[in-house]
């Protein structure tokens, strides 16, 4: 779509690229309305179509995160990495992450980036029917506007068997092998760029999930009552279901409204109200599950391995700051790294407490770098504990089993235990990088710096400080 279309020029533009999608748009908005949105998309830019990717380095900023224009479909459109990887069967875990010497999928040298096509669980699960083209057709989302990679995984994954109740939910993509990257190392992830692949997204809440879900012995969890358990109690068919389309859980369809006149991150997810009206928030885009391989493993499904609880090798971090033009350090446990990435998201408060973010599909570019110990190219406490860096701030991280010393499938949710890994991280890193003496940097993070719930859904829960550059001049 070109830029700077009037609106009625970009809303058809949209009704032609966009049929079923902008139906579904205009009995939920209106004409009206989506004539206010076409302008602002109009006013984004449009989407550069290319089938193969170009073999030049992508822009050394972080490039503007908007709605496309059309559905990226594998291979189709902006490619910026100098290497590119499409979800395939072949290519991804579902459920689980690489072990230490899980073969590589893709080799690249420190310092090259790639581009991935990342793949939302979301309408591929087991409660959602297997099935993205039916599943999002209920919600007006025509065939062709379902990403094709997605109908392929829901339908000929067979790398392990899929269990609902155990495995992991997430589409994890990988590992990527980065040349002379050795344990001991620090792999640094910097996100460059941020696609939606597709202009919707879902919010889920799962039974025996979330911060408000029933205990394990079908209980009420402390500090709430059974009636507050969301999902409602009464709707939870897991005890006498087998089939997980009926175990009443609730997933919530949000279309996406694109970029307005600035372009950039002012897009917005749209939930509905219980009569007229609608509840609108801006988009976020980053990536929740960025790792190394951290353990070995005696199968691909080994408990150890699941995608849900973050380690000391990252993983599932859930951190909302972890947007375009973001750094996060890794400690390398094995050879090459093995990065792996999934679990994109259009947007996410702190917290996340209904289970999942705004989960969509996202088209990530990444520069992957090894950082040596005693090079000052990473923060000193990122070698032994991933650590988090923005423009604005740096982002020392607590977790409350990052070893998973709690046992293949426990719950570490003790938040008191993340919180204080959190201090004490961004103790040493004020310390050891900043040059603070110990008890004034306490002080100063008690006078000044933030401490934010990352996740507490999760299994392991997180905490993560936000230290302002500004207030060391930087």
């Amino acid at each position: 779509m070109p830029t700077d279309l009037p609106a009625t020029t970009a809303a058809a533009a949209i009704s032609a690229e966009l049929p079923v999608a902008y139906e579904a748009l205009v009995s939920r908005l209106g004409r009206r309305g989506l004539l206010r949105i076409a302008a602002g998309l109009g006013a984004a830019g449009g989407m550069v179509a290319a089938g193969t990717h170009s073999a030049a380095a992508a822009p050394a900023g972080p490039a503007a995160v908007s709605r496309p224009q059309r559905i990226l479909q594998p291979g189709k459109g902006p490619i910026d990495g100098q290497h590119y990887l499409r979800a395939t069967p072949d290519t991804v875990r579902w459920g689980y992450v690489p072990a230490r010497d899980a073969a590589p999928v893709l080799r690249i040298r420190s310092g090259e980036t790639v581009t991935v096509d990342a793949l939302s669980h979301e309408g591929l699960l087991e409660d959602q029917g297997r099935d993205p083209v039916a599943w999002f057709g209920e919600h007006g989302v025509g065939r062709d506007q379902v990403l094709r990679d997605a109908v392929d995984l829901a339908r000929d994954y067979s790398r392990t068997p899929r269990s609902f109740d155990t495995d992991g939910p997430h589409v994890v993509l990988g590992p990527v092998h980065v040349e002379g990257a050795e344990p001991g190392d620090v792999l640094k992830v910097e996100t460059l760029s941020l696609l939606p692949r597709v202009p919707y997204g879902v919010v889920s809440s799962r039974h025996g999930k979330g911060a408000l879900a029933r205990t394990r012995d079908g209980g009420a969890p402390a500090g709430i009552t059974r009636d507050e358990v969301m999902p409602p109690v009464d709707t939870d068919g897991r005890p006498s279901a087998e089939d997980p389309e009926q175990y009443g859980n609730v997933s919530v369809f949000a279309p996406i409204r694109g970029g307005g006149a600035a372009g950039g991150r002012d897009g917005h997810g749209v939930l509905p109200i219980d009569g007229p009206g609608e509840v609108t928030f801006p988009l976020n885009p980053h990536m929740g599950l960025m790792g190394t391989a951290f353990t070995d493993a005696a199968s691909l499904t080994d408990p150890l391995l699941n995608s849900i609880p973050p380690t000391l090798g990252g993983g599932n971090i859930d951190i909302r700051h972890l947007g375009s033009g973001s750094a996060f350090y890794l400690p390398v446990h094995a050879d090459g790294a093995l990065f792996h990435t999934g679990d994109p998201h259009f947007a996410m408060g702190n917290g996340e407490v209904a289970l999942t973010a705004l989960e969509g599909s996202l088209r990530t570019t990444f520069r992957l770098t090894v950082c040596k110990p005693g090079s000052g190219d990473a923060p000193t406490v990122a070698y032994h504990y991933p650590f988090g860096e923005t423009d604005e701030a740096w982002l020392p991280i607590g977790l409350s089993d990052p070893d998973g010393s709690a046992g293949a499938g426990g719950q570490g949710s003790d938040l008191d235990t993340a919180m204080r890994r959190a201090v004490v991280n961004a103790l040493d890193f004020l310390q050891a990088d900043l040059g603070m003496r110990r008890p004034v940097a306490y002080a100063y993070l008690s006078a000044a710096a933030d401490f934010e719930v990352s996740q507490v859904v999760d299994r392991t829960t997180g905490v993560h400080a936000v230290i302002r550059k500004s207030d060391f001049g930087r």
